[in-house]
């Protein structure tokens, strides 16, 4: 876990974020996204991500959007992106620190911020006083049974199958992708779980209906009168 002062840390960066006229509401999304995640870790120096997620939490629908967004975060030195091209490890995320200066740390110790920087350690506690992840916290990272995984499918109209397959198959990797990244938001990699189910689907019907025509096919001269 690592030590901050919650509260001149979003004063900082907001404080930084008015006066760059580079940035557009897409990267600020993105970043107070990539900051509740980065909470939800504790502060930790660095952490990994999933892609699909962060775009649930920023509202960010297309992808060409994030990957712009995020690259120009890392390379306007408000993060450090490392991208990862293991669709089971995820990219790894570098925050920051934020003060008084409202100048990023790039010292990669985190100790050289400045005197002027007050740390507070933000406990367990604090987070759930202050609602902001409570949520995600008690409820989002992981369903608390199979029925309640069933109960969200049916909703979405999802069928019941995939439900178990998905509770089986996350409960078994303790809630993380690829068995790394901790979840953040079951029901948002819930839908992503439908979405692929279903793409899956409609690829298996397209290819079915594709053989079936190619069987139909006949010669166009055809002679009747051969015997078959």
């Amino acid at each position: 876990m690592e030590n901050l002062n919650y509260i001149k840390h979003l004063n900082g960066i907001l404080e930084l974020f008015s006066k760059d006229n580079r940035l557009n509401p897409s990267h600020i999304s993105l970043y107070m996204a990539l900051f509740q995640i980065w909470n939800n870790y504790r502060f930790k120096s660095s952490f990994y991500i999933n892609r699909s997620e962060v775009m649930d939490l920023s509202k960010l629908g297309s992808k060409t959007t994030y990957h712009r967004c995020i690259k120009e975060l890392s390379s306007w030195k408000y993060i450090l992106y490392q991208p990862s091209h293991n669709p089971f490890q995820g990219s790894k995320i570098r925050m920051f620190y934020f003060g008084t200066s409202y100048e990023p740390s790039l010292d990669q110790s985190h100790t050289n911020i400045g005197t002027s920087y007050e740390y507070a350690l933000v406990s367990e506690d604090k987070h759930i006083q202050t609602g902001i992840n409570k949520t995600n916290k008690n409820k989002l990272d992981q369903p608390k049974t199979e029925n309640e995984v069933i109960d969200f499918f049916k909703k979405e109209n999802g069928p019941e199958l995939e439900a178990k397959k998905f509770y089986n198959h996350y409960q078994g990797i303790g809630w993380r992708v690829g068995g790394k990244t901790k979840i953040v938001d079951w029901q948002a990699t819930a839908r992503n779980w439908m979405l692929k189910a279903n793409e899956i689907k409609q690829e298996k019907t397209v290819k079915a209906v594709s053989q079936n025509t190619d069987n139909l096919k006949t010669a166009t001269n055809k002679n009747y009168n051969e015997p078959l």
